[in-house]
């Protein structure tokens, strides 16, 4: 080998060892960079969430304040729940025009709206506009938060997605139980706290996601897709009943709950009424984590199974006035909830075509979020006119049983 040749060649080996640091360098940055991302997502989904379930143990004490009763409660429960459907229906595609950061900032702001109009509210009015400006940001950004956490770990990603929102529900019930017990201001101080950790989560949204040029948004972005394909039809039917009674569930807890604790305990307690809520989202979310690597099939016998055994115990818990039977059913139907709705997701979404997703996953989140609101305003409407509010509950968990039944026999049977 010739000197020159000699040189060309160690000058390559030099300039190799010189660049594998500063590869190795950017890797380690831009690794940083995704799990810094992930965490900020997550952060926002739980904040998000969190800040949705603040209001549930102080309904009570608005409804004392300002003279009213517990349909008004559950009626901002249900509007919340009708615009996150419009929020992921009618609003979801336009990060994909606009760009995620345009998307998430926006979202942000309207949380913060809406945490204002609580803190400051007089009446149920602003309560209910808040509810309908929080329910359509987090409706908006959902779906751009859960794609940056699968894109920035593909594995952690998909879990966080899963388990997040469920983990911000309870996290904020109980967090919202304990300020408003302990500090002062109960109805201002929970909703400036949360403002704060939204105003940092902006600051992280301006500096880790990337923007991203601009598009004219088409009328076609503004259009719901709701379809099911021929393929998922009979799956989606069978599960159907399971994925409405879970949320329904959840809207139970969130509107009702903490006043059927008190009236089982005749504890005034308001951060202990939060309990229930808080183990069953939090039960719900560890169990989205724990059982990610069972098939749908079976997460949706093990759902229907405990969300079962939950309700039923409830019907037991309130006929005996056990709080503390209560508490231990809501942590069971906790692992029905969280198993309850990520079984059928499994089952359906290997179903359908790529193209045929979206379509389906609307569908089934007009289930859920019908399931979420509805009879949530059932409830709070008999117990308004003088049902007993142990005896509403009564029914809608016997309600609730029957179809989760009828899904599993389904189940069973093959259909799902």
């Amino acid at each position: 080998m010739s000197t020159s040749a000699t040189a060309v060649r160690r000058r390559m080996i030099e300039r190799a060892h010189e660049a594998s640091p500063a590869a190795a360098t950017r890797e380690r940055a831009g690794s940083g960079r995704r799990i810094a991302r992930l965490a900020l997502t997550s952060s926002m989904v739980v904040s998000f969430l969190a800040a949705s379930a603040a209001p549930t143990p102080l309904y009570d004490r608005y409804e004392a304040l300002w003279h009213s009763t517990p349909l008004i409660g559950t009626i901002a429960f249900a509007v919340y729940a009708l615009a996150v459907l419009a929020g992921l229906l009618w609003l979801g595609e336009l990060a994909t025009h606009l760009g995620r950061r345009t998307i998430l900032l926006a979202a942000v702001a309207g949380q913060v709206v809406a945490l204002l109009l609580f803190a400051f509210a007089g009446s149920f009015e602003p309560i209910l506009i808040g509810r309908a400006i929080q329910g359509l940001a987090a409706g908006s950004a959902l779906g751009a938060l859960s794609a940056t956490m699968i894109e920035s770990d593909p594995d952690r990603g998909a879990v966080a997605s899963a388990a997040s929102p469920t983990a911000g529900s309870g996290l904020g019930a109980l967090l919202s139980g304990v300020v408003v017990q302990f500090l002062p201001a109960p109805t201002h101080t929970i909703y400036l706290l949360l403002i704060a950790v939204m105003a940092l989560q902006a600051f992280g949204v301006a500096n880790l996601i990337d923007a991203t040029p601009r598009r004219r948004v088409p009328r076609s972005a503004l259009r719901p897709r709701i379809a099911i394909p021929a393929a998922a039809r009979a799956s989606f039917l069978a599960s159907a009943p399971i994925m409405f009674a879970v949320w329904s569930l959840g809207g139970f807890y969130g509107a009702l709950s903490p006043a059927l604790y008190r009236s089982l305990s005749g504890d005034t307690s308001v951060w202990h009424s939060a309990l229930a809520l808080f183990l069953l989202a939090c039960v719900g979310s560890a169990t989205t984590i724990v059982l990610r690597h069972v098939g749908g099939r079976t997460l949706t016998i093990t759902g229907a199974l405990m969300l079962i055994t939950g309700l039923v115990g409830t019907i037991v818990a309130i006929k005996t006035g056990s709080v503390a039977l209560y508490l231990v059913v809501s942590a069971i139907a906790g692992v029905g909830f969280g198993a309850g709705f990520q079984g059928p997701i499994r089952t359906l979404v290997p179903l359908a075509k790529p193209a045929e997703r979206p379509g389906m996953l609307s569908a089934v989140f007009l289930i859920a979020y019908v399931g979420l609101g509805l009879p949530a305003v059932i409830a709070g409407a008999l117990v308004s006119s003088g049902a007993s509010l142990t005896g509403v509950a009564s029914v809608l968990a016997l309600v609730l049983a029957v179809l989760t039944a009828g899904a599993l026999v389904a189940t069973l049977r093959g259909e799902h």
